[in-house]
């Protein structure tokens, strides 16, 4: 069995910030394997986690179906293979594991681009297999959302345990929270916990968002305060795995999930 952790929020309130120190937290606090999935099709926890990044699942995806049109054209496609006798769950297989990116105790796979104009049903089919075969190997998975969350049931079948809705402290993050936190009840999937955090905040939480918070209907998890030791990191472009484990950032996040139960079931 495994854990997933989904992070999501609106453009900008630092979930991808927030995701890599998930990442983080479990290579300080667990020894299981970890699979970092990167949903959001602007593709940058690769840069915050500090390795490269060459082929994403949407350049497989694009690949993929160049392959079929071409297999069709020889009358191979129809009957679920590729030119040369490949079933397509083969080549897609191969193909995703070839894309994931190495770190240090975690693995990286990109989602990269959304799909474009065509029928993409069969192809995400097949990849919803290969994601959920590929992630059951690992312990943890802690996937970097888009703003929204459809992709989730587009990309995955697997049950999240913790999803964490992440809001800068402003109105509009807060409302794009609620937003988020309404919509996951739509999905495809069960999310089993659902918590917000407010990130960027120094100080008591102004009671104007206080009234707000309370209207999401989530468990408030916590504040993760502004962090100059972050900010070095940013300006250096060094990775934010590399945030020290007295960082402020750091120990308000190892706070908050040293009270929740992340061990896989």
């Amino acid at each position: 069995m495994s854990t997933t952790i989904a992070v999501a929020g609106k453009g900008g309130v630092g979930k991808t910030t927030i995701a890599a120190m998930v990442v983080k937290y479990l290579i300080q606090n667990y020894s299981g394997a970890i699979l970092a999935i990167d949903a959001d099709p602007s593709s940058n926890f690769h840069l915050v986690l500090g390795v490269d990044l060459e082929w994403t699942i949407g350049d497989i995806r694009e690949e993929m179906l160049n392959k079929v049109k071409s297999s069709l054209a020889m009358g191979g496609a129809a009957m679920g293979s590729l030119s040369g006798g490949i079933s397509k769950r083969e080549y897609l297989d191969y193909e995703v594991r070839s894309s994931i990116t190495e770190g240090k105790r975690f693995d990286l796979i990109a989602m990269g681009r959304p799909e474009g104009p065509g029928c993409y049903c069969a192809v995400n089919h097949n990849l919803r297999e290969v994601m959920d075969a590929i992630s059951s190997r690992y312990s943890y998975t802690v996937i970097d959302n888009e703003a929204g969350m459809e992709h989730l049931s587009r990309r995955t079948t697997r049950d999240v345990e913790h999803l964490f809705i992440i809001s800068d402290p402003t109105r509009r993050g807060l409302l794009a929270a609620q937003r988020i936190a309404e919509l996951r009840n739509e999905l495809d999937i069960n999310i089993a916990n659902t918590y917000l955090i407010l990130n960027r905040l120094n100080g008591e939480v102004p009671h104007p968002l206080t009234e707000l918070i309370q209207g999401i209907h989530v468990p408030f998890l916590g504040v993760v305060p502004t962090d100059e030791q972050l900010a070095e990191l940013e300006f250096s472009g060094r990775p934010f795995v590399d945030l020290s484990t007295e960082a402020t950032s750091y120990l308000a996040i190892k706070k908050m999930l040293d009270q929740l139960e992340l061990e896989p079931g």
